[in-house]
């Protein structure tokens, strides 16, 4: 009877835990639409939902700003939280993440050179071209740090090696928006800190798209995620391709941390803290769970830190990395602190 109570309480925590994202997602979607430089009361906030979109300010502010801005949120910062769940396990490191290991820096980098080249033109850039952009800079990243892994046996030095690759594209992505023409310093400066501003419902179908195909793919590939969490020799025990198995999981953790910074730009610390997180509340590490789990706690994360870069200094507005890292950082650093006493 002992295991069978075991397996319910298990299986209870992690119900309950579900629930409580999804019930603590759904009050802080409410907040962000009700809370900002105009105040939406819920009354008001069902008539304008029931009405549709109107010519009225109210309406055009919640159709047209809010809502996108809140459905970007929680697509981006669930597909964010993901990418460094699939990181964490190819690298076996709980600090690896896309912000960290330099990979959302390169996908910066090239969506840089590619805005900056297009308003030269008098031109867009349309959200398939930005993703496209984001996931080639995304890959270039990647490998080198694959590149370095192969070298390196220390995964401190891996985060040491990748860091020091997010600081070079960083300080190159400086200096092209610098000479960039002053018209577009602006939405570049803007897009560049990070935020979740300016997207539109055409930009939320399309990284709704991407987003929904590569977590298919993720959850697909939850049981060789298993398998290669106990080990590569295990899992090829197992019958699981290892380079193929790697490869996709290159693809998709890029194509996911690419959707991130061509719409919002680069967001820190999120996928390295809520994968630790969610890790703690369902104390297990089961792909199966952690997947849409780490989805539901990004979402929840981002929609929380968004409302705060809106409304606490309002009408001026943080980028979302700032609000990120104030609350990312201590579980960072707590990770580390707890991970050098057990050794």
């Amino acid at each position: 009877m002992a295991p069978q109570n075991h397996i319910f309480s298990r299986s209870s925590r992690i119900v309950s835990g579900m629930l409580f994202l999804a019930v603590l997602l759904g009050i802080l979607m409410i907040l962000n639409v009700c809370f900002g430089s105009v105040a939406v009361s819920l009354p008001e906030l069902f008539g304008l939902l029931l009405k549709g979109p109107t010519e009225d300010t109210a309406s055009r502010i919640l159709w047209d700003i809010r809502l996108p801005r809140l459905f970007a949120a929680v697509i981006l910062g669930g597909a964010l939280s993901v990418s460094g769940f699939l990181l964490q396990t190819f690298f076996s490191n709980p600090i690896a993440g896309p912000f960290v290991l330099g990979i959302s820096s390169g996908a910066r980098l090239v969506v840089t050179f590619v805005m900056i080249a297009l308003l030269n033109q008098g031109r867009t850039a349309g959200s398939v071209t930005l993703i496209l952009a984001a996931f080639f800079g995304s890959l270039i990243s990647m490998g080198f740090v694959i590149l370095v892994s192969g070298r390196v046996r220390n995964m401190s030095m891996l985060v040491v090696c990748g860091m020091m690759v997010s600081y070079i594209c960083s300080a190159i992505t400086d200096l092209a928006v610098t000479f960039a023409d002053d018209a577009n310093i602006v939405n570049l400066h803007n897009w560049s800190l990070g935020s979740f501003s300016g997207i539109t419902w055409e930009n939320v179908s399309v990284m709704t798209a991407v987003t929904a195909a590569a977590m298919a793919c993720t959850l697909f590939m939850a049981k060789p995620v298993s398998a290669y969490q106990l080990g590569e020799v295990y899992a090829a025990n197992m019958g699981v391709n290892i380079r193929r198995f790697r490869l996709a999981l290159i693809l998709v953790s890029s194509i996911l941390s690419a959707c991130v910074t061509a719409f919002a730009g680069p967001v820190s610390f999120v996928g390295i803290a809520v994968p630790r997180l969610i890790k703690g509340l369902f104390q297990t590490a089961k792909p199966l769970v952690m997947i849409p789990g780490c989805f539901l706690g990004g979402a929840v994360f981002c929609c929380f830190c968004d409302m705060i870069a809106r409304t606490l200094f309002a009408p001026v507005e943080l980028s979302i990395s700032t609000v990120t890292a104030i609350f990312g950082a201590p579980v960072v650093i707590y990770m580390m602190v707890h991970k050098g006493e057990r050794r």
